[in-house]
């Protein structure tokens, strides 16, 4: 199946052979087909040129696809709203009321997690609004009243690295994979929730690193 691949990948993008493409790939990506195929490696994807009176895009993201089984996550919810951009504004808010209340402290150690999720779930078109979620990995047992629990289906997902102070930086990443990535790629947004994965550190710094998971279907 493998080198069924290669060699249609080959003959789409006018090479030789498959060895040709493998080696082009290798020189560019810095791994092999095969390497991303089953180890999740990280790949460059640029985005489509435009010309205006200035030249824009063009810039590299760098990400990685990796398919993850599923999973439940506990935690607080906000029903929020994107009209107007009113949700990049919302959930900046949300997230210091959970820090002051002392809940991200609570759930870390309550269920011994040390990343914090932010996850969009229950898209709403029609009434343009979603629900956004503060949570950890766990909750299997959780009996309590406080917090929800829901389950994180198994999906492949498009993961990409936001570096700098937020939530300026991971914003600018949001627009960036639906502007920029996904039309200039062969994916689609999947069904499902989206993630936002954020380690320990100070979330105000320059180097601080955190991710954008995002369910995707081959078109």
């Amino acid at each position: 199946q493998l080198l069924r691949n290669l060699l249609d990948n080959a003959i789409k993008y006018n090479y030789d052979s498959p060895d040709s493409f493998t080696k082009a790939f290798t020189r560019f990506h810095g791994v092999t087909p095969s390497s991303v195929r089953k180890e999740g490696a990280m790949i460059k994807s640029f985005a489509s040129l435009k010309i205006k009176f200035s030249l824009e895009g063009g810039y590299i993201m760098d990400y990685k696809i990796v398919d993850h089984e599923a999973f439940q996550v506990v935690g607080k919810t906000l029903k929020v709203n994107t009209k107007d951009g009113q949700n990049f504004k919302r959930i900046p808010k949300f997230w210091t009321e959970c820090y002051e209340e002392g809940i991200c402290a609570r759930i870390c150690s309550d269920f011994k997690a040390q990343d914090l999720l932010g996850i969009c779930m229950d898209f709403e078109q029609e009434k343009e609004q979603f629900t956004y979620m503060i949570a950890v990995k766990g909750g299997e047992s959780y009996i309590g009243k406080d917090l929800t629990v829901r389950t994180i289906p198994a999906a492949t997902w498009a993961v990409f690295t936001s570096i700098g102070p937020m939530p300026g930086a991971i914003q600018a990443v949001w627009k960036r994979i639906f502007q920029e990535w996904f039309p200039a790629t062969g994916y689609e947004h999947a069904p499902g929730p989206e993630l936002e994965v954020y380690p320990p550190g100070d979330n105000d710094a320059e180097d601080y690193r955190c991710e954008v998971w995002i369910p995707i279907v081959k078109k």
